[in-house]
């Protein structure tokens, strides 16, 4: 655009629009860290509350400089407690905003390590197919795993899709 001409008012709305997502992400990082940290002042854990959006979705973290094992207690045995914080999470954004959230919880890692996992499980699972010509399918999984696979596999030029029902939810992947 030159001097003295405005923007069409299809961009300055999309603009606004995406603050507004923005500061509406934002505001449901911040009311998911005054909840968990309520929830590790009750359990008497020490950890910092990290917040971000990432992909058009609240991303909050709980990390700790010290033992982090006693932050493994709120992983549980492969990520179920840290699942159940997340919806527990999710519940009390909605309960403040009236909005439902897609709010993604961290801690200690665990997430960031396992979608490190996921990305290689499905590049393998597309290599695989791409060799064999033959469809591959995965065990079942969480719809956060299955995501991450499904984004992997689609970063290796092939297309996956989720088959069954949760939580015997599992990712195929196809030949192109």
């Amino acid at each position: 655009m030159t001097e003295g001409t405005t923007a069409p008012a299809e961009v300055v709305e999309a603009e606004v629009e995406a603050g507004d997502t923005l500061t509406r992400l934002e505001q449901e990082g911040e009311i998911a860290a005054d909840y968990l940290e309520g929830l590790l002042d009750i359990a008497d854990l020490d950890g910092d509350i990290d917040m971000d959006v990432e992909a058009d979705r609240a991303a909050v973290s709980i990390i700790s400089d010290s033992n982090s094992r006693d932050l493994q207690k709120l992983v549980g045995r492969d990520g179920e407690v840290l699942e159940a914080l997340q919806e527990l999470t999710r519940l009390a954004v909605h309960r403040e905003t009236g909005d439902r959230s897609r709010l993604m919880l961290d801690i200690a890692g665990y997430r960031a390590k396992k979608r490190e996992e996921l990305s290689e499980l499905g590049a393998k699972a597309a290599a695989e197919v791409k060799s064999s010509g033959e469809p591959v399918n995965l065990k079942p999984m969480t719809p956060f795993e299955r995501k991450v696979v499904h984004d992997a596999v689609k970063a290796a030029g092939l297309r996956s899709e989720s088959e069954g029902e949760e939580p015997q939810r599992f990712v195929v992947v196809l030949p192109a």
